[in-house]
């Protein structure tokens, strides 16, 4: 198996430094004297795993992933759970059995269950099956990243468990996208722990991804970041409007949690909405994914959601879990939640016809670049603090030490208060505290990142006010 460490980090040169890090920086200031040296041969010979990871996710598995999802006729949460070749139960036996088969010794693949009582979207008590791939890390397999896609369909009436509801884009894009990420990226070894997660129900309330969040919740497990993949699977709009070449990527604010008030105080009272830890990840996310899949554009939309619609990230961010949700750019609501019918001479359904398979799997190797280099890299800093106790124009931050044992130094990130995006980068060294000369912490926004010992970087954690 593949053990890799990629090219992420600014690094001594013979003719000077060269820019490898995952921030398009637009200013550098680099503490020679304190840094510490990365092994450039071993950069060199492992930079390319990404690529390859990248380079190996096929727009023709993802189109036959999704046409055998299609093929089972509607995967309504309530519907058929007994034949082979209709309904959820054989779509979730198949979906399994393709997990096991392609990730044989590496997938520990599960049925995570639970039973559904009556409500406004479940007619009987009913059973939820989620199909949980787990492809564990080797040094800290403790921290983990969760990518999702529901595999569950529904029609225009969305009790309606009989009808043929094909699902192509929703969501048989987003778990074919998952599929072949487990598929490809369990061939390679990563540090962290990585969950490949096709959930149900999320067409009855968020009913899978909530049953599993909420264990890890109750049993303190560390998800570091989750993504969902929910209608990745269009580049054309209603109007006929063709974008192939951007993915939207909802990041909340302020978490929405009570456990997290005294957090979201200090962001609020510092000017950090943009802060949060999903909004980190985001721009994680971004530039790696830019990074590795070229052409492609990660456009972070400041929101959680879109309007009257919701995914399965929010029971994430519900617990206090950072969570980011993909979505196509443009929406065809026609090929969406639809009965099957043709009006006025116009198709409407969700039919695999309107699928861009080529651009799904792009938005698959953007999850998966993302994925790779999260789980190569170190645990972001804890307990990073902003002195405060006196006025000066320098700007002081201090932070605990990680505890990953491949730490080499730090890098301080900063932008513009109006910036979306880190502009700069100052290496520390081996250090927990760093005066940043005449830069004054009332005009930058900053942030700590962890630099591992080949290079990987960390995402970065954002500084709270103290003495």
């Amino acid at each position: 198996m593949q053990k890799f460490k990629s090219q992420r980090t600014t690094v001594f040169g013979t003719k000077g430094l060269q820019i490898a890090g995952i921030l398009a920086v637009s200013s550098l200031t680099f503490n020679a004297a304190a840094a510490e040296r990365v092994d450039l041969e071993k950069l060199d010979r492992k930079q390319g795993s990404i690529e390859k990871i990248v380079k190996e996710i096929s727009a023709q598995s993802v189109e036959a992933k999704i046409r055998k999802l299609v093929s089972f006729g509607t995967r309504h949460s309530m519907s058929e759970t007994e034949s082979e070749v209709r309904g959820i139960g054989a779509a979730r036996r198949w979906i399994k059995s393709e997990l096991e088969r392609c990730g044989a010794g590496r997938l520990d693949v599960q049925f995570d269950s639970h039973i559904a009582p009556v409500g406004r979207r479940i007619s009987r008590p009913t059973e939820i099956v989620n199909v949980v791939a787990t492809l564990k890390g080797k040094s800290n397999p403790e921290r983990m990243y969760v990518v999702s896609g529901h595999y569950d369909s529904r029609v225009t009436d969305v009790m309606d468990a009989t009808s043929d509801a094909p699902g192509a884009n929703d969501d048989a894009s987003g778990t074919a996208a998952v599929m072949e990420m487990a598929c490809v990226m369990a061939k390679y070894d990563f540090d962290a722990t990585i969950v490949f997660m096709t959930v149900a129900a999320e067409e009855q309330g968020l009913l899978g991804a909530a049953h599993w969040a909420q264990q890890a919740k109750e049993k303190n497990w560390n998800v570091a970041g989750m993504f969902t993949n929910d209608i990745i699977g269009s580049s054309r709009s209603e109007t006929g409007e063709i974008d192939n070449k951007t993915v939207r990527l909802f990041a909340e604010g302020l978490p929405a949690v009570k456990e997290n008030s005294d957090q979201n105080r200090n962001l609020l009272a510092t000017g950090g909405e943009s802060d949060s830890p999903s909004r980190q990840l985001a721009r994680y996310v971004k530039e790696v994914g830019e990074r590795y899949v070229k052409g492609m554009k990660v456009s972070i939309v400041h929101r959680r959601d879109r309007y009257l619609r919701g995914g399965d990230h929010i029971p994430f961010l519900e617990r206090g879990f950072a969570a980011l949700r993909f979505t196509e750019p443009n929406e065809d609501y026609r090929h969406q939640h639809q009965d099957l019918r043709t009006e006025n001479g116009v198709k409407i359904g969700d039919l695999p016809e309107f699928v861009d398979f080529a651009y799904t799997a792009n938005v698959a190797r953007i999850n998966a670049a993302a994925l790779a280099s999260l789980a190569s890299a170190p645990a972001a800093p804890s307990n990073v603090i902003m002195k405060t106790a006196q006025l000066e124009n320098d700007t002081v931050l201090t932070w605990d030490a990680n505890t990953d044992a491949d730490i080499a130094s730090y890098r301080i990130v900063w932008r513009d208060t109006t910036s979306p995006l880190w502009q700069g980068v100052i290496h520390t060294g081996k250090v927990q505290e760093y005066r940043i000369k005449g830069k004054s912490k009332d005009n930058y926004f900053f942030g700590v990142q962890a630099v591992d010992k080949d290079g990987n970087v960390s995402v970065a954690t954002y500084p709270m006010p103290g003495k």
